[in-house]
């Protein structure tokens, strides 16, 4: 019930704040990729509009209080009355008298049950809506009735833009592309598909020489748009569907008039958050990619694609529960252990349902003296550290609640980075 009373008085504050300050609204929802594609955004656009122009959430404030905390400008005041009574006395003095305020506000709206985009988009107006992608089992599926249900919810962002709007949805997902079909706004696609009006081509991984101070690998790619192409390179992190980020980003930088040049110059600067495909030195010259933010089965998929076209090195994948899947957790799980069986030439799984990745593996034709299955994070990390070999490189992925990053911990080769590199 107080939950309720508060998350109601933020909304209507919310709206007060906005309707007086009149920020440029861009709100990203998706099933994967939200949160790299909203800070893809705000690196593109801080760039051109500079300091202080441009918020976005911080950590995973995208939800029914923490959107209108980001709209404040706030930290949450968690269970304590004086923390709130405090911050809404800030937010009285925010509306009584003008204080500085962004001229633009990245929003990332999440969704985990039906109605939480409905919900925010009543009082969060956006003038570009950009939906990421989906899949064909999207996580938090759990909560909706079918996938179907939870296209639907994410689809109303783009349905609440007014007709000088701009949807901006991934071209190369077909139930993102759909839904633009039906939408009052204008439609700016981006993809790597050749019909996508921001394009992406060329795409290349490559890691470096470990001894190379700070960057262990980088992608680059083309970006193209109404004939215009302009080289991009994104350090540290791999994988294909992290370019969909910088394409996401490219789009709202071309809406803000910004040229490709300027946009290309952005994407330099763009770093992905822990946990996202980032690369970090692992110990016994092995290199880690560290995706344990979290795992839909979409990503994880692409995280071990990714994987698989790295050359020249042994490659272990280290996967866990992937969660809020409900009752698609068993297919799913055995599907990922088949692809990984394909790529891994070692597999370590974490978990109750990660115990379906293994017998996926072993279905697949991977020997059972290659895939080593525990319970929990913690009892994983020595074994796979006993297992490592010069040039290794390991894949670490699985939900948020399976707490992946203690393994990453226990194979980095600077642990006293770990608050600095590592999901917190």
């Amino acid at each position: 019930m107080l939950r309720k009373i508060l998350q109601f008085k933020l909304k209507i504050l919310a709206r007060l704040v906005l309707l007086k300050y009149k920020p440029v609204i861009v709100a990203v929802t998706g099933s994967v990729g939200k949160t790299s594609t909203k800070e893809a955004i705000y690196a593109v656009l801080e760039n051109h509009f500079g300091e202080g122009q441009i918020r976005r959430n911080e950590r995973n404030y995208n939800n029914e209080i923490g959107v209108p905390l980001t709209i404040f400008g706030l930290e949450t005041g968690n269970r304590s009355i004086t923390a709130w009574f405090v911050k809404f006395i800030k937010i009285f003095l925010m509306l009584i008298f003008r204080k500085k305020y962004p001229k633009i506000l990245i929003v990332e709206m999440g969704a985990d049950r039906p109605g939480d985009i409905g919900y925010l988009t009543k009082f969060v107006k956006a003038k570009v809506g950009v939906i990421t992608a989906i899949g064909e089992v999207p996580v938090h599926v759990e909560f909706f009735e079918s996938p179907q249900q939870l296209v639907l919810e994410k689809k109303k962002l783009i349905d609440s833009l007014k007709s000088d709007g701009v949807a901006v949805l991934n071209y190369d997902d077909e139930m993102v592309r759909v839904m633009g079909e039906s939408v009052q706004s204008k439609v700016l696609t981006y993809g790597f598909g050749e019909r996508a009006d921001v394009r992406a081509a060329n795409y290349e991984t490559r890691t470096t020489n470990l001894e190379e101070e700070g960057v262990f690998g980088f992608i680059v790619f083309k970006l193209s748009h109404r004939g215009s192409t302009v080289p991009v390179k994104l350090f540290n992190v791999l994988g294909k569907h992290q370019v969909y980020s910088a394409l996401a980003a490219a789009a709202v930088g071309i809406i803000f008039n910004l040229n490709l040049v300027e946009i290309s110059e952005g994407l330099r600067t763009f770093r992905f958050l822990p946990g996202r495909m980032r690369l970090l030195k692992g110990i016994k010259n092995t290199l880690i990619i560290d995706d344990t933010y979290n795992a839909a089965p979409l990503s994880t998929l692409a995280a071990l694609e990714t994987l698989q076209k790295l050359e020249g090195r042994r490659k272990i994948a280290v996967l866990g529960d992937m969660l809020e899947l409900g009752h698609y957790a068993l297919e799913v799980h055995g599907q990922i252990g088949r692809k990984a069986a394909e790529v891994a030439n070692l597999l370590f799984t974490v978990g109750e349902r990660a115990k379906f990745i293994a017998e996926g593996a072993r279905e697949k034709g991977l020997e059972k003296d290659k895939i080593f299955e525990f319970c929990t994070s913690d009892e994983t990390g020595k074994p796979l550290q006993e297992k490592l070999e010069e040039g290794d490189i390991i894949l670490i992925k699985g939900s948020r609640a399976m707490k992946m990053e203690k393994i990453t911990k226990e194979i980095m080769a600077e642990p006293e980075k770990a608050k600095e590199l590592l999901v917190q």
